[in-house]
């Protein structure tokens, strides 16, 4: 127990000293991300499920943030590629063609 304490309050203070080396813009982005995260976990009762709004906003700001920090948010690198991949996948699928095919020219006479 004292063990895990002692853990805790070390680790504790090495992310304050951390955080007094950061800049004032990096912190105020991180607070704004952690506060759209918020907000959108309070709108779900179940796992989150952000709309493209939420999405669009997040990826646009943990891309100010440090690569560190990147990697524990709800939306983690991979996620960000997963959702430009669907988004690609959306955008530039053509429908199926109906019907059948047209025949060449010069078979058609």
């Amino acid at each position: 127990m004292l063990v895990r304490l002692t853990y805790l309050i070390a680790t504790r203070i090495f992310a304050w000293l951390f955080l007094m080396t950061r800049s004032a813009a990096t912190k105020n982005v991180e607070i704004l991300i952690l506060r759209h995260e918020l907000a959108v976990l309070r709108r779900q009762v179940t796992a989150p499920k952000p709309g493209w709004p939420d999405r669009a906003l997040l990826a646009v700001l943990t891309r100010l943030i440090p690569q560190a920090l990147r990697e524990r948010r709800i939306v983690s690198p991979r996620t960000l590629l997963a959702w430009h991949r669907r988004l690609v996948k959306q955008k530039w699928t053509q429908p199926p063609s109906t019907g059948r095919p047209p025949l060449p020219e010069e078979s058609a006479t």
